[in-house]
């Protein structure tokens, strides 16, 4: 769906104090507090440049109350700054009278992170609340008077409803920054008013977040092809009435334990739409940590099945290849193993060198594309869940919220009806 809310681009923010809610939880070496990844860091810090011109204060989470990265966000304003090549000052509080003062006392060009939202249990405790409910906690009521706007920046937490998510746009003017703004854009054309044919490659173990895409995108009628690949793909093959093979079908009941409802929904999308979907027709299996390849006619395979073969990878290359538009998300296989890596090397080569509009998303597949420096791929979303969300046709609550936001402080930009 087209979402109608209001985007940093059409305000003028110069010389104002803007509360930009970004998400900048890295992976972390839980021994040192070393942070081993930049990915989300480098983004934002680039939606921080465009916004040069205002008073900037961050806030952002660190992981959840319970994990061993749960940590302070001191090393992510380092990196921030290092990004940025100007300070981001720090503040190990949140809403303390010092950490009033220091954001009072901020000017424009300067930034400020505050520290782990999650430390402040309204942050993690408070569900299921609307968000008039949300606009109400304290850290909303302590912070918002401080600020002249709400950015929110954080697409790979959308489909969230948490207090410094959601609850300030009901208090603030609030605007979509530009790595939300920019998301949103492209998912919506990639769905929406995609380029001819629209091809969607669905893998990697996640099958329950597999199936809400593949079913909203055919039920929609935008997608053409679905390519099935990995766990999904085997998931598909056994819901066409072949046996997979016990190893391979202990691996999905173990995986997902509501497996018989997807087999079930996957049989009743092969039904409907049996022109659209296409699973693979030869596997690599892991005969004792040999490569074997297997046919769908030699199913069961007494070996799991760890990779696509070369039958699969040549027929499903040259449909992306065709494509217009391709949305891609999920490894063909243990592509972690080199032996069973070629699948989706493979296909993300062919990915990569088709000439369609594409957009790819998922930390599995996001790390494929670095590892192989592809290059010419249009969009590579920083969402995960947020991405599977959008792409399912879910809520997204942060979108929403920034809607209601519209209403309350734009109303003159809403076209009468």
């Amino acid at each position: 769906m087209a979402y109608d809310y209001v985007a940093y681009h059409e305000v003028d923010l110069e010389g104002k104090k803007v509360l930009m809610r970004v998400d900048i939880n890295s992976p972390i070496n839980p021994q040192t507090g070393e942070l081993l990844g930049f990915k989300r860091i480098k983004e934002h810090s680039k939606s921080i440049k465009v916004l040069s011109d205002s008073a900037v204060v961050l806030i952002a989470h660190q992981s959840r109350p319970g994990k061993k990265d749960f940590t302070s966000l001191r090393p992510h304003a380092e990196a921030l700054s290092s990004f940025l090549d100007r300070e981001v000052r720090f503040s190990d509080e949140l809403f303390s009278t010092s950490a009033k003062r220091r954001i009072e006392e901020l000017s424009p060009g300067e930034v400020l992170l505050l520290e782990n939202v999650r430390f402040y249990s309204e942050e993690v405790a408070l569900k299921n609340f609307d968000f008039k409910a949300f606009s109400q906690t304290h850290i909303v009521r302590e912070l918002s008077p401080l600020f002249d706007y709400f950015v929110c920046d954080a697409f790979s937490a959308a489909h969230r409803s948490q207090p410094t998510l959601t609850g300030f746009p009901l208090v603030l003017p609030s605007l979509a920054g530009p790595l939300l703004d920019k998301e949103v854009s492209v998912l919506t054309k990639a769905t929406e008013d995609p380029k001819k044919p629209l091809v969607a490659l669905l893998g990697g173990i996640k099958i329950e977040d597999s199936m809400k895409v593949a079913k909203n995108l055919l039920e929609g009628g935008a997608v053409d092809h679905v390519l099935a690949v990995g766990v999904v793909g085997n998931l598909f093959v056994w819901a066409s009435g072949r046996k997979l093979g016990r190893p391979s079908e202990d691996v999905i009941k173990k995986e997902v334990p509501e497996y018989k409802k997807l087999l079930g929904v996957a049989r009743d999308l092969l039904k409907r739409y049996p022109d659209k979907i296409e699973y693979p027709t030869d596997f690599a299996a892991d005969a004792k940590g040999e490569r074997v390849r297997v046919g769908i006619d030699d199913l069961p395979s007494r070996y799991p099945l760890y990779d696509i073969e070369v039958d699969t990878i040549a027929h499903f290359s040259n449909i992306l290849k065709e494509a217009g538009t391709i949305i891609a998300n999920g490894p063909a296989g243990v592509f972690e193993l080199p032996e069973f890596a070629m699948g989706t090397h493979e296909l993300y080569r062919a990915v990569n060198s088709s000439r369609a509009f594409k957009v790819v998303g998922g930390g599995e597949t996001n790390a494929v594309i670095e590892a192989l420096s592809l290059t010419r791929i249009d969009h590579v979303s920083t969402g995960g869940g947020a991405l599977v969300s959008f792409l399912g046709g879910e809520p997204m609550p942060v979108l929403d919220a920034l809607q209601e936001s519209k209403k309350l402080f734009f109303p003159a930009s809403i076209p009468s009806e």
